[in-house]
């Protein structure tokens, strides 16, 4: 048996998608997407999404490479953009709904590799902006906000050696039952800060469109930076702009970057 994909990354996120029509019948999904995304033994790749384009927006659903499902990835989504718009089936704006509600993105001209969109994020919920968070090495000040998923950003002076580690040991933490995206932000000036991620069900990744989303908003609550916020990534920028309007407790953010289609294939199935 064999499933066709598509390879694409957004700022070095990388993902694979299936168009539903295409796809064989009885499948255990989250094992698909274990195999399909290992970085060894199948294509490789953070996620798995499939793409249904049956109904009157195309939807789309997505796996994390360790199996789990996700409601919203910024880059991925993105990705899932380009897709579309390479097809013919998609206008602009490019509406599609994912696990968190329907995501509306724009298209923006670049002269930087792919295809550019604004995506519109929604808007953050906020849970705490200094908590307190327990950790094996001691207390660590972090702040946690949901972004269509859960998001527990640290900010530091300077990345820890052990940052990774730190990641993992968060994202599984007993204060997130369900689990945390969990972001390290340093700041460079007044509307840029530098991040390194490590993703609730892929581990360490070169970006995150929500841990970045994340990462400006937490930077934006404790007065580091303001909007709009240039997140300097592993891979590199992506955009965040958060305009929180006066008296309201928030406004919604949104997501610029790239998507970039990279290749196409079969995997074989057995």
């Amino acid at each position: 048996m064999t499933i066709p994909f598509i390879k694409a990354h957004g700022a070095g996120n990388d993902f694979l998608y299936t168009f539903a029509h295409e796809l064989p019948a009885g499948l255990d999904m989250a094992e698909i997407a274990r195999r399909m995304c290992h970085r060894n033994t199948g294509i490789g790749a953070d996620g798995w999404y499939v793409i249904d384009t049956g109904g009157e927006l195309p939807w789309v659903r997505l796996w994390n490479s360790d199996g789990s499902s996700a409601g919203l990835s910024g880059n991925g989504t993105r990705c899932a953009a380009a897709i579309l718009a390479a097809r013919g089936l998609a206008g602009d704006p490019v509406r599609i709904v994912t696990g968190s509600g329907e995501r509306v993105l724009h298209r923006r001209e670049s002269s930087m590799p792919g295809m550019w969109f604004e995506m519109e994020m929604g808007s953050p919920r906020v849970e705490a902006v200094r908590y307190p968070l327990e950790l094996a090495g001691g207390a660590r000040e972090v702040t946690i906000v949901d972004v269509g998923n859960p998001q527990c950003a640290a900010a530091v002076e300077e990345f820890p050696a052990d940052w990774a580690a730190m990641g993992a040991e968060i994202e599984g933490h007993g204060h997130f039952p369900e689990r945390t995206n969990v972001s390290f932000i340093r700041r460079v000036d007044r509307h840029t800060i530098e991040a390194r991620f490590y993703e609730r069900g892929a581990g360490h990744t070169l970006s995150s469109g929500t841990g970045s989303t994340g990462a400006a908003v937490a930077a934006i609550l404790l007065d580091l930076v303001e909007s709009p916020v240039t997140v300097r990534t592993e891979f590199g920028p992506l955009y965040i702009r958060w305009e929180v309007p006066p008296m309201e407790p928030s406004g919604p953010a949104f997501l610029t970057g790239p998507a970039e289609e990279i290749g196409s294939g079969q995997y074989s199935h057995t």
